[in-house]
């Protein structure tokens, strides 16, 4: 089922915003049009499954991702995927939210509602959630699962959370299991790290950083830096997989230095969720 064609204009294809400083010939310029749909069991579950293993990145090993692209599916009225080439073709984006009470029986939300609490537990800055998600049962949370292709612009996301706050409202209307306490969503940030190989070709090391100084926290989706704005806790999240320390020279993506990825996690009372999402249109909405 469509929803709602958008034309978004002319968008730079890798991802982030162009800005005021770029010249033309560095960010390349497509008109794309971009087509939201509601999740459709018959057609995207490969595609869903696929941007699951991508969100939780070297944990994605942890959880049985064809159950949980299963919960998603299975609630057809809420929350949207994002296409190119028509209702048949693969998801390019999806964002989606369960909820975590309702669902805390079934063995998938069992193991991310154990993961969050121990990722959560082991953060200071996340001791909210931890509270939250130590408590028996576990309240309303709605667990908010959004994930893209590296090459999508960011301006896809704002309609999808528009929309996805109209679908709670009916079905909270509805009387079906929506009204949240809290949202929390599950993202990605990195690090720069200093190259191997650099170091392994004796090129003059750069200043390194002082004892106890945190590495700046990059964010992978431009909105995330919003949402944490208006957020109960948020905070990053060391992976339980880990690759070795090479693997980051994999991810120099056209930079000297090399990335290593963590989970971010960001707690938003209900309350507060459509300010923000009102502060992720403002800040995402395509250039006029």
């Amino acid at each position: 089922m469509g929803k709602r064609k958008q034309d978004l204009g002319d968008v730079p294809m890798d991802g982030t915003k162009a800005s005021g400083d770029e010249s033309d010939d560095d960010v390349e310029m497509v008109n794309v049009d971009f087509e939201w749909f509601d999740p459709q069991p018959a057609v995207d579950f490969h595609g869903l499954k696929n941007l699951l293993r991508q969100l939780f990145d070297n944990d994605a090993q942890i959880f049985d991702m064809s159950a949980l692209a299963d919960l998603i599916l299975g609630q057809p009225l809420l929350g949207s995927t994002v296409k190119v080439d028509g209702n048949e073709s693969d998801p390019y984006a999806f964002l989606s939210v369960l909820n975590l009470q309702e669902h805390k029986d079934k063995p998938v939300i069992q193991d991310l509602i154990n993961y969050l609490k121990t990722k959560a537990a082991s953060n200071p800055s996340l001791a909210a959630l931890n509270g939250l998600l130590s408590q028996t049962p576990v309240p309303p949370i709605g667990l908010i699962l959004t994930e893209r292709l590296i090459n999508m612009p960011s301006e896809v996301i704002p309609p999808m959370y528009n929309m996805l706050m109209e679908e709670i409202s009916w079905a909270v209307e509805a009387k079906e299991p929506y009204t949240f306490s809290h949202y929390l969503i599950v993202s990605k940030t990195y690090e720069e790290i200093e190259s191997k190989l650099d170091l392994e070709e004796s090129r003059p090391q750069k200043k390194k950083r002082k004892a106890g100084e945190n590495a700046p926290r990059f964010f992978f989706h431009p909105e995330d830096e919003v949402l944490e704005k208006h957020a109960l806790c948020s905070g990053s999240i060391e992976y339980t997989h880990k690759f070795d320390e090479g693997h980051s020279d994999s991810k120099r993506a056209f930079q000297e230095l090399g990335i290593s990825t963590n989970g971010s996690l960001t707690l938003i009372e209900a309350a507060k969720f459509e300010p923000a999402v009102k502060a992720v249109t403002e800040y995402l909405q395509p250039s006029a």
